[in-house]
Formats: structure tokens, sequence, C-alpha cells
């Protein structure tokens, strides 16, 4: 019987090994969902929004770029974990209301983006060559860096380096670390290549900052956000009650409150 016993802890050991082996190589199957565009594959945005492509080492990643005579500065938007351009460039005639223009890139892998993530420091490394091709053309004029979800970790370790106009987070979590030890309580987080902790950054920004989140974003808590808030005593948060974690961007109080952050700059 003890025999037996110790051969079953064994197994389970071996099968719980082999699937925590799986978990570290495999994790970017888990993590980035995108949505791959044929190579010509042609937005349907507006004549003001130009493609733009950044070439990163062994890829090259996609942008769309809208653009308006006498902009009052820039929108750097860094989109969510799935999708791609196609399904995250909307609403331009909101922010073509606001007077700032917008950049958006696809990380490797998504739309037209070639190449495949492969660490947390080529993700980061990709954010920085997108926005240094672009930040030249809005020397002088505020500049806004906006992370949604996935993107609120880039985002807000760019915000640390860059100190923004305005760093705008909606959904965003402390660290995906602590994310993942909330969804998968039974996997050791060490064992998460990307911990992007948000938390560490933003206690590093000294500009103002602006959080956005659901009441019932299920997915990501609005309680990352709340504890985001007590690290920074310049940020703002605006809980939106009835959003979750796809739809916020529908709700009339998500959009107020961001135009008025934005025409305060």
């Amino acid at each position: 019987m003890i025999r037996l016993l110790l051969g079953t802890a064994a197994a389970a050991l071996a099968v719980y090994a082999a699937l925590l082996a799986l978990l570290w190589w495999g994790q970017e199957r888990l993590l980035f969902m995108p949505d791959r565009l044929p190579p010509d594959h042609r937005f349907d945005v507006g004549a003001d929004v130009q493609e733009r492509w950044i070439e990163v080492p062994g890829a090259r990643l996609s942008a769309l770029h809208l653009q308006r005579p006498g902009a009052r500065g820039l929108v750097f938007y860094l989109h969510g974990n799935a999708g791609s351009l196609d399904s995250w460039f909307v609403n331009a005639d909101f922010w073509r209301s606001t007077g700032f223009d917008l950049f958006m890139i696809d990380y490797r892998g998504y739309g037209k983006s070639s190449g495949r993530i492969s660490s947390q420091a080529q993700l980061e490394a990709d954010v920085r060559a997108a926005w240094a091709a672009v930040a030249p053309q809005y020397a002088g004029r505020p500049v806004v860096l906006f992370g949604r979800s996935l993107g609120s970790g880039l985002a807000a370790g760019l915000a640390a380096e860059l100190q923004p106009a305005l760093t705008v987070l909606v959904s965003p979590y402390t660290s995906l670390r602590a994310l993942a030890a909330r969804h998968y309580p039974w996997v050791p987080v060490a064992l998460l290549r990307y911990p992007l902790a948000t938390d560490e950054a933003l206690a590093r920004v000294r500009t103002p900052v602006l959080l956005l989140h659901g009441g019932r974003d299920a997915l990501i808590p609005p309680a990352h956000s709340e504890a985001l808030a007590a690290l920074a005593p310049q940020a703002r948060l605006l809980l939106v009650p009835e959003a979750g974690h796809n739809d916020i961007q529908l709700f009339p109080a998500y959009l107020d409150g961001l135009r008025s952050a934005l025409s305060a700059l």
C-alpha cells in the first residue's frame, strides 16, 4: 500500500512538473491572442490615418497614425492582449474630437506585424522603438501614454521613463504576477516570464495619471486600480460601475472622463 501511494504521488508530481514545464515554454500562447491580418489588408479608418512601419530587431511592426493639422498633441496607445489594429483602432471620431493625434501599434505577431513575442524585454524594447519613431513629430506638445489591459503595464513602464503630460491606464493590473496568482493559484508565480509590474513602474511616475476601470470587470477586478491609485498621489481613479472588462469604452462616463482629462492638458 505504501509503495502504491508513493508511486501515485510520484506520478502526480511528474505530471505537475511536466505541466509547469509546458507553461514555462508555452506561456506566450496563454498571454497573447493575436488576430493575424494578410499582408495586403487595407484598414478602412479614414483619409487622415496613415499606415506606418517600425523596424525592430528581427521583425517589422505595423502601426496606424491618425494625424490632423494643428493637433494639440499625441496619444500613444498600447492595446490589449487579443485582436489587432483592425479591432482596436475604432472610435476614431472620438479622438478627432479631442484635438489629439493617435498612434497605435500592433505587437509582434499581431495584425500585419511580423515576428513573435519571446520575452518581456523584447516587448518593452519594441514599445520604446515605436515611441522613438513618432516622438520627434510632437516635440514641445503634450503627449499622453495610454495603456489598456495588457498595454497598461507597458504604458506605465514607458511613463516612468518619459514622465509624459498624462498617463491613462484602462483596466490595469498591479502586475501580471498578481493577476496570475488570482486566476491560477496552483502555478508558482516565479514561473511567469512576463511579470509586468505596473505597480513598481507607477510608483516612479510623477506626472498626472488617470485610471479608468469597470466596476463589473471580472477579469481584472477594480481592486487593482484602487491599489495603483494608492501608490500615486497624483492619480485620479474613475470607476464606471456598470462596465465590464471589454465594454468600458461604450459608457458615456468613460468617454466623458477621458475627454475631460485631455481637455485639461
